[in-house]
């Protein structure tokens, strides 16, 4: 019984470094080729989006995890697609990536579930900051704060990532330009509602009933979201670094410099997305002792 015991633990130990190896080599991969929106790049983003979702059925079982796909994609498909008739809430902008895809009204299927795979992610990570926030949603207000603090974290993703993906890349284009490297500043307004939207409705679901056990242990659950989150930052470096001087044009006319777009990019990701996992990653590292 004993050697049953110690093979099984040396066989769980190797599945853990396996996973870890995995995870490296596609961290590096991420952050080489994912921010090229070619279909290689939207390859990456659907491993992205499949890591979410297993992710969430390990961490709160499969019922609950297609619960919570199910609110983001209904509330992500009725916003975007608001927006994209009257602008309201993030403007006036039309889909060019992924137009060959089937849509839901006139946005391509991705869409949506690019929506749950960075949305799930923040959402660990900002409850990792509230000190593992979505296993208390009962207690200190969290049923109400988490959703703000992750709609925020969220949001700082959209801000780092719009400008190069719609001026540089053109993956969509905004009609009227806007004042941030032609993305409009009612783009992130209307992502952190959108995000809080279906934040909100995850707390009110997962608080109806007590936390289970996740299958995996947390603390390496939390650092694999933490890690997943943070990617898509961090793989704009290598366009900063490998960067040709050009100018590009937004869809209302105004000229930017490419570099300028680049360099600002990579220092508002620092500043935004880098910061706060290092501050989730602190926290999950003081919760783990």
């Amino acid at each position: 019984m004993e050697g049953q015991e110690v093979t099984s633990a040396a066989s769980a130990r190797m599945i853990e470094i396996a996973t870890w190896l995995a995870l490296a080599l596609f961290l590096v991969v991420v952050i080489g080729f994912a921010w090229n929106p070619g279909p290689f790049g939207q390859a990456l983003a659907a491993t992205g989006i499949s890591a979410a979702i297993l992710h969430s059925c390990l961490t709160y079982g499969w019922k609950r995890a297609s619960t919570l796909l199910a609110i983001c994609l209904v509330v992500s498909f009725a916003m975007e697609n608001l927006s994209s008739v009257t602008g309201f809430p993030f403007g006036h902008y039309h889909f060019v990536v992924g137009d060959w895809m089937p849509h839901i009204g006139t946005i391509p299927i991705i869409v949506g579930f690019l929506w749950f795979g960075m949305g799930y992610f923040s959402w660990i990570v900002a409850a990792t900051l509230l000190d593992h926030a979505d296993m208390r949603l009962r207690e200190d207000g969290n049923l109400f704060v988490l959703p703000i603090i992750s709609a925020f974290v969220m949001t700082q993703w959209d801000l780092v990532m719009d400008p190069p993906m719609a001026t540089i890349f053109r993956a969509w284009v905004w009609h009227d330009g806007g004042a941030d490297f032609g993305v409009p500043m009612s783009n992130f307004a209307g992502w952190f509602l959108t995000s809080w939207l279906f934040f909100q409705l995850f707390a009110f679901i997962l608080s109806l009933r007590a936390p289970r056990s996740p299958i995996v242990r947390e603390p390496i659950l939390r650092l694999t979201a933490i890690i997943l989150y943070v990617a898509p930052g961090l793989t704009h470096i290598v366009p900063w670094l490998t960067q040709q001087p050009r100018a590009v044009a937004d869809a209302a006319g105004h000229v930017w410099q490419a570099n300028d777009i680049r360099s600002t990019t990579v220092v508002t990701m620092a500043l935004t997305m880098a910061f706060t996992a290092t501050l989730a990653l602190m926290r999950l590292t003081r919760k783990w002792k």
